[in-house]
């Protein structure tokens, strides 16, 4: 892959790791952002421009839906509704209209899409989507990333909580367990489906690079499913720290609101199937070894 083009999720957590991943590996990566800058292009110059010949696109955009400093408002949630569902039609329209479009076109969305259950176990093909605001999004966000014809490889990746060191979920979690004040969330029975940032990038890598992957791929480690209070035990572990202060559901719905609280306080078993019958190799399948690389 001699390029790739990005959408404005590429200066992000996710983005940036990738981007150093495939520039290790050789390619050569362009960033799709608001602003300009070397090694990037503008939406603006995207939409008017259109699509540069590229190997590949990859869209990571999105509002971090969890940002505690935000209120879960009508405002913030056309936020984060437009950010990744703008952004994936922008990039979906100038794949189409390429006179040499992309082999390979990538989205990353997320396991929201599996209605929260003590008990289903969901993998790639299992319905839904249609439950609440964050599984609907999802099934728009999929849907606006659909290319008509089928001259592109299309892969998307339902990620679950991305554990990496400076971002993602943990960076948020670890000053109370460093402290000695972290402990599960709500009852600590929810599921709560983990990757390590090595693999959710090395699982788009592989989507990019292995012309056999497409489709739907759930972005979640291996591991026998962990729950919330296996994790909040094993981080304390890895950190040398108790963790057995529970966070109240009743904070936690202060905090995020109702809705959001949902993601936090419940949560679905989903398994990698098709990602391993790609023939993708994890980095960190099991949680112990993820969060010691993560702390250390």
């Amino acid at each position: 892959i001699a390029r790739n083009f990005w959408s404005g999720g590429g200066t992000g957590f996710i983005g940036t790791a990738l981007t150093q991943l495939l520039k290790a590996r050789g390619h050569e990566v362009t960033l799709v952002s608001r602003k300009p800058g070397p090694g990037r292009i503008t939406w603006d110059e995207l939409t008017t421009s259109g699509l540069p010949p590229c190997d590949a696109a990859v869209n990571l955009a999105g509002e971090n839906i969890l940002n505690p400093l935000r209120r879960w408002n009508e405002t913030f949630q056309k936020e984060v509704l437009s950010s990744r569902l703008e952004t994936t039609q922008i990039l979906a329209k100038a794949i189409t209209k390429a006179p040499q479009p992309p082999k390979v076109w990538v989205l990353v969305t997320g396991v929201a899409y599996y209605q929260p259950s003590p008990t289903a176990e969901y993998d790639e093909d299992s319905p839904g989507g249609d439950f609440d605001f964050f599984s609907n999004l999802v099934t728009k966000w999929e849907t606006a990333a659909r290319l008509p014809e089928e001259s592109t490889r299309q892969v998307v990746v339902r990620s679950g909580v991305v554990l990496g060191r400076g971002g993602g979920a943990i960076g948020q979690m670890l000053l109370p367990f460093r402290l000695g004040l972290g402990g599960p969330i709500g009852s600590g029975h929810q599921f709560f489906p983990w990757i390590h940032i090595r693999d959710l990038t090395g699982i788009l890598a592989h989507a990019l690079e292995a012309s056999h992957v497409q489709g739907v791929l759930n972005g979640v480690a291996p591991a026998p499913t962990t729950t919330n209070a296996e994790f909040a035990k094993a981080l304390g572990a890895a950190l040398g720290r108790p963790a057995f202060i529970p966070l109240p559901s009743t904070v936690v719905q202060a905090v995020f609101g109702q809705e959001r609280a949902i993601m936090l306080l419940e949560g679905q078993k989903v398994v990698p199937r098709r990602t391993l019958a790609t023939g993708y190799q994890y980095s960190f399948p099991e949680l112990e070894a993820a969060l010691k690389e993560v702390v250390a």
